[in-house]
């Protein structure tokens, strides 16, 4: 007989939990998973897919000025918001569906309700005691809201997926990647926009030049972005919502949302009793195999709070399923992982940043260029396309690759490609360019940007 129930017991069915049971019963492990929400976790159900299936429908107001410089006559157009969530929500059953097949076939047994650890070898899920040799935490991060008077007005991007009328003003308050995705998607379908952040600039830890390209970007759009906010109070009026800032100033609108964080989801499942060690913020601490410090327990994804990507999760998941059951060892890099903001424009970022470069001691040349892309020649539109490549100047070699603009997410992901196999200025310059398309400028660009006065002067 054997010892416990299962080999592994996944706790979450996220993008992250699912990829590792899966890959894990492939390999013939007895697997179980639990999942007190929907399957597929944050990125399907109320993330990246939903998301940028509201950015695809909030972009066509653009196509459908735009069309008019190219001969098309569209007459007049109408958006049904309704209509857009309905079909959103078709498609993340659809998905949801696909993710509990894949776990069937995959003979993952999956119990729907929350799961909590007793002790290093037993969960207790669905007011049932099952027993396992290895447990995988894989529960993800949920949207953190200030303790400040009347935020239980306040929605998270949890609700706006699901809103079911549509706002015509919005206060969004957060300057991070989700804020600024849900201030375009609003925008775009005619909402009036105010973002309060608590910076100088959106978007904190990117390169500096996404960082205020995509401001100039937003603010062309009509989004109004304010700088050194801070909401003190919210009010419930027969109007709408009334905020307090800090500065006196106040603000109305129909809806309020916040996008300040995300913390962890580990508290309250065992995981202190046990053993398992958690930083202040909750994020399950835990070595580059994803163990943490009870040997027979590991913690992937944003519960870890190390590089919160759907493809990270997926990847340290199926990482361990292959170091575990596969006699397969492995562990993933986090250098130089690619990502994007599907803002409108999007951004998208591979590698270090400049400061970032600078700070860790490379002597770095620039290469800068921004410029109107070849569409709105015709179409007439005040974008502008913004394309950065920081060098390290002893080795030749690219250390990050930039972009705010049109298709950014996919030029990046190719370029992630380059920047993983080490590839040189050098190496870039000798690659024939496709043209005429935008990507072209990251292998013909020339010129470096000056030094800076501060860095110069050293």
């Amino acid at each position: 007989m054997p010892q416990y129930d299962f080999d592994l017991f996944t706790i979450g069915a996220g993008s992250g939990g699912v990829a590792a049971s899966r890959r894990a019963g492939s390999y013939g492990a007895r697997v179980g998973i639990c999942e007190d929400s929907r399957i597929g976790g944050t990125c399907v159900i109320r993330g990246c897919v939903p998301k940028k299936l509201l950015v695809y429908g909030s972009s066509f107001a653009d196509a459908f000025v735009d069309s008019a410089a190219y001969g098309w006559s569209v007459g007049e157009v109408s958006f049904n918001w309704g209509k857009l969530i309905a079909n959103k929500n078709k498609e993340i059953d659809r998905l949801e569906g696909i993710y509990r097949k894949l776990l069937k076939d995959s003979n993952c047994a999956l119990f729907e309700a929350r799961g909590r650890i007793v002790d290093p070898h037993t969960i207790e899920v669905g007011g049932k005691r099952v027993t396992a040799a290895n447990i995988l935490v894989a529960t993800g991060a949920w949207p953190e809201l200030p303790k400040i008077p009347g935020i239980e007005h306040a929605i998270t991007s949890n609700e706006a997926l699901d809103l079911t009328t549509l706002p015509k003003r919005i206060v969004i308050v957060g300057g991070g990647y989700i804020a600024v995705e849900f201030a375009g998607i609003f925008a775009g379908v005619g909402a009036e926009v105010t973002e309060l952040i608590r910076a100088d600039e959106i978007l904190r830890g990117f390169d500096e030049d996404i960082r205020s390209n995509l401001a100039i970007e937003m603010k062309q759009r009509g989004i109004k972005i304010m700088a050194r906010q801070h909401v003190a109070e919210i009010k419930k009026t027969p109007a709408g919502f009334l905020l307090r800032l800090e500065s006196g100033a106040t603000l109305e609108a129909d809806c309020v949302m916040y996008a300040t964080g995300r913390n962890p989801k580990s508290r309250n499942i065992g995981l202190e009793e046990v053993g398992v060690t958690l930083n202040a913020k909750g994020a399950i601490q835990v070595d580059e195999g994803s163990r943490t410090a009870v040997s027979n327990i590991y913690a992937i994804g944003d519960v870890t709070d190390r590089l919160n990507l759907t493809p990270v999760a997926i990847a340290e998941g199926r990482a361990l399923a292959e170091t575990l059951f596969n006699n397969n060892p492995m562990t993933i890099s986090l250098e130089n992982v690619a990502s994007a903001i599907f803002t409108q424009p999007p951004a998208a970022t591979v590698g270090m940043t400049e400061r970032a470069a600078r700070e860790k001691g490379f002597a770095v040349d620039i290469y800068r260029t921004r410029f109107r892309p070849m569409k709105h020649t015709l179409s007439g539109r005040e974008e502008r396309i913004m394309m950065k490549l920081v060098v390290d100047r002893a080795s030749d070699r690219v250390l990050g690759c930039h972009m705010v603009g049109p298709d950014a997410p996919e030029i990046i992901q190719s370029l992630g490609v380059a920047i993983t196999c080490g590839a040189t200025k050098k190496q870039f310059d000798r690659t024939m360019a496709v043209h005429p398309t935008s990507a072209e400028e990251f292998v013909t660009l020339r010129d470096k940007v000056p030094e800076p006065k501060a860095v110069a002067a050293e």
